[in-house]
């Protein structure tokens, strides 16, 4: 089923239309990224209505749209109005976790069809990847794997937490990413107690721990892994706590398979990490769906219920942050599979010490 097909699925229960607003929707159903407009799909018809800088784009990769340029005369309020008389739209569903509240009045104001928020079935869908999906995101994988290779031979001591991010950037984008999936995360010594720390101008020094969260996108599709790594050496509480998130890691990569909850992958990793008595220090949750977005449902917390479908992918990353001291985290992508699942990052998972000579 083509994804312009499932959201008019969705076209039921007196919603006649849908108005795409957010990027990730407006890509999904064309399967091809503009970076400005909005979307209309009805039963009788789609349209897409982009401005000038975007149109010639949209008129040569939109498939299955009518498209139409918006101008000053022709806004995207009065084109949204004219599709729907003419596609007979009374009841327009939305995505309301994209509008402002600015943007919801001005619809509700001046749309000549009442609002319906859709989000949370407009977003269903992207929890199933289909396989040409997997694709771009194996490659995204790729292209981030090898990002990972090169820039451990640029890590050195007396570079800053700044220097190396650069560092990695260049090498993600050198590599064939086509943006960032999101900031990356590049932390050392006792910054790597901050799960989400910001790179600052924090020196490296034989001893450090660093934390590398990082990813790309590859045909508008996210890859996302971290990894810690030590630098000169480590010592050997640092090995403890390092072998303790990869168990933890592994064990919840073994639970995870359709059908299972996120609730059990996550308490599987868990487990581990408070059997070797850090439960207080593991913080967050055992990792989340990805895909157009960085973070997408379903998850794999202590309070996800929902069992999770073949298809999803999902991150793999427990962690442990010893406030002032360290922290480690280790990530990997996942996709559950009946009775399986398969590991999308290639990356090797033991803790590499760089060596002295080289830092």
């Amino acid at each position: 089923m083509k994804n312009m097909d499932k959201y008019r699925s969705l076209l039921k229960d007196g919603v006649d239309g849908l108005l795409l607003t957010s990027r990730y929707s407006r890509h999904y159903a064309a399967e091809f990224d503009i970076a400005e407009g909005v979307a209309l799909v009805s039963a009788k018809g789609c349209r897409y209505f982009t401005d000038s800088r975007y149109i010639e784009s949209a008129e040569a990769n939109l498939k299955g749209f009518e498209v139409l340029m918006v101008s000053r005369d022709q806004n995207y309020i009065s084109c949204i109005n004219r599709a729907c008389a003419d596609f007979g739209i009374r009841n327009l569903g939305y995505e309301e976790n994209y509008l402002t509240v600015a943007e919801l009045r001005a619809y509700e104001e001046k749309l000549h069809a009442s609002m319906v928020p859709c989000q949370k079935a407009i977003n269903a869908f992207r929890a199933v990847k289909e396989d040409w999906e997997l694709e771009l995101m194996v490659k995204a994988q790729q292209i981030t794997d090898l990002a990972f290779t090169q820039v451990l031979g640029r890590i050195r001591a007396g570079m800053t937490e700044k220097e190396l991010c650069a560092e990695l950037i260049y090498c993600l984008y050198k590599n064939g990413g086509e943006g960032l999936s999101f900031d990356p995360i590049v932390v050392s010594g006792p910054n790597t107690s901050m799960p989400h720390g910001v790179p600052g101008d924090r020196v490296l020094r034989e001893g450090d721990f660093i934390t590398m969260d990082f990813g790309v996108l590859y045909g508008g599709y996210c890859s996302d892994m971290t990894r810690t790594v030590a630098l000169g050496y480590a010592t050997e509480e640092m090995e403890t706590v390092y072998q303790t998130v990869l168990s933890a890691q592994l064990a919840g990569i073994a639970a995870s398979k359709a059908g299972v909850t996120g609730a059990q992958v996550d308490g599987a990793a868990r487990a581990v990490i408070e059997k070797a008595g850090y439960g207080p220090y593991f913080t967050h949750s055992y990792g989340h769906s990805l895909g157009l977005e960085v973070h997408e449902d379903p998850g794999c917390g202590p309070a996800s219920c929902t069992p999770m479908p073949a298809g999803a992918v999902c991150s793999a990353e427990p962690g442990i942050y010893i406030p002032g001291k360290f922290g480690v985290r280790i990530e990997d992508c996942v996709v559950f599979e009946e009775n399986s699942r398969r590991v999308l990052t290639k990356s090797p998972k033991n803790l590499i010490v760089i060596p002295a000579k080289n830092a």
